[in-house]
């Protein structure tokens, strides 16, 4: 469960029975508003973007979700062989539940929620007004590629999926720890990793609570694993929400070619450190700086170039008739929306506009 602080005045909870799910979600704005969808990320709940629908300016509808196995939506297994059509089949299955499929939706996904974006519109290209790409994850998923056009180190995709979270924090994470006294406690990497230091959100327990709300195991975070003879020695799994953004499994590349085309905005941190050519959670990274031993080596096993790979994307979707603005904000990490949300909602709510 969530955290039970109360709602910011503007902004309505509601839960939605679909024809695949129970699926809570946080709205604001008019029923008769232009729809926008907001669609969290890994280890989080609508509840990170409670600000930004707070503000949302007049006309317009927003809409955040929880997804499958996170927030106060029902928990459900994720296939991950379905790579991320789990999530875009749930999101279509909660707009047709809120008689919204006739209409095009305006579509804002952050980190995880980036890339589900793009495979909602690839899936239903007519239905999508525009995207708005918050410190997406690559187009190729999270871990194991070593190029721009998302070649994988090794034929399995070792060192993606399932066994990339890290056991200390899954444990503390199932556990519900709200200390702040071990590294891997969720409080710690949220300050660590989702923004950036010395940043303290004043909201702290309200997405303390929101990661906490992530539910564990096999079936969704982070999802079953194999050994592989590979280096890290994991490879990813067919369940839970970590193999199903493996590359194994999740490959966005054929975006660039959808139509109708809407246009996109990506806004980013300049200093994200999960989504990153070098991001800290990547095991490319960590080899090179040594933190996990045998590392193969540059030309093997090189840190994933997951903010060149999202760029080569945009560039080949603009190459062939669609639009994208990229906007990087300064002295900021992975979540604009709560770090630098002034600036993020001038871009955000003029793209709309």
């Amino acid at each position: 469960m969530q955290d039970n602080t109360p709602l910011l005045e503007g902004v309505r909870s509601k839960t939605v029975q679909t024809s695949r799910l129970r699926t809570h979600l946080l709205e604001s704005g008019p029923e008769e508003g232009i729809p926008v969808l907001m669609i969290h990320g890994n280890v989080s709940s609508s509840r990170f973007f409670e600000e930004t629908l707070a503000a949302f300016p007049q006309g317009f509808r927003g809409l955040a979700p929880d997804l499958r196995g996170f927030g106060d939506s029902e928990v459900a297994p994720v296939d991950a062989t379905r790579g991320l059509r789990d999530f875009s089949d749930d999101l279509f299955a909660l707009v047709e539940s809120l008689g919204l499929q006739g209409t095009r939706l305006h579509l804002a996904g952050w980190s995880m929620g980036g890339a589900i974006a793009l495979q909602y519109t690839m899936d239903h290209p007519q239905k999508v007004a525009s995207i708005t790409l918050i410190d997406p994850m690559s187009p190729y998923g999270f871990g194991g590629t070593k190029d721009e056009g998302g070649t994988p180190c090794w034929p399995d995709f070792a060192g993606s999926g399932g066994g990339t979270a890290n056991p200390e924090f899954v444990r503390r994470l199932s556990e519900g720890d709200r200390t702040d006294e071990d590294a891997n406690s969720p409080r710690n990497v949220m300050r660590q990793f989702y923004f950036k230091p010395p940043f303290e959100p004043e909201r702290e327990e309200v997405y303390l609570s929101s990661m906490l709300s992530t539910a564990t195991g096999e079936d969704n975070y982070p999802g079953d694993l194999t050994t592989s003879p590979n280096w890290p020695g994991l490879a990813p799994g067919r369940r839970g929400v970590n193999n199903a953004i493996s590359p194994r499994y999740c490959n966005l590349s054929g975006f660039a070619g959808i139509e109708p085309k809407p246009p996109v905005l990506w806004v980013r941190g300049a200093d994200d450190v999960i989504v990153s050519d070098e991001s800290l959670l990547d095991f490319g990274t960590l080899g090179r700086l040594g933190a996990v031993p045998d590392w193969p080596g540059e030309e093997v096993y090189p840190p994933q170039p997951m903010v060149s790979q999202m760029r080569v994307l945009l560039e080949n979707y603009a190459a062939v008739g669609g639009s994208f603005r990229e906007e990087v904000i300064e002295d900021c990490g992975h979540s604009p929306h709560v770090e630098k949300p002034d600036v993020f909602r001038n871009l955000f709510f003029g793209f709309l506009s």
